[in-house]
């Protein structure tokens, strides 16, 4: 078994509302950034996955985002393994 290094990138879904990443915009703006727009904030996640292959690390990874790492609900995940 190989140890995988795994990034997800968890954001909310397109459409939704994300009062987080509104705030930052209008801060971004008002410290004169105004070309910065459509800010969304998530999270990023780096997990150390033990796995006989590079696609059971990502399945395995993507288990633990439909359970636990992200609300299928309301956001959306990216999973890349390194090596």
């Amino acid at each position: 078994m190989t140890t995988f290094k795994v990034h997800v990138r968890v954001v909310p879904r397109a459409g939704l509302l994300d009062p987080q990443g509104q705030a930052v915009e209008h801060a971004l703006t008002a410290l004169g950034f105004a070309e910065a727009s459509g800010v969304r904030v998530g999270k990023a996640i780096e997990l150390a996955v033990k796995a006989d292959s590079k696609a059971a690390a990502e399945a395995r990874a993507r288990a633990m985002c439909d359970k636990l790492l992200a609300n299928p609900v309301t956001e959306d995940y990216l999973v890349e393994v390194e090596g």
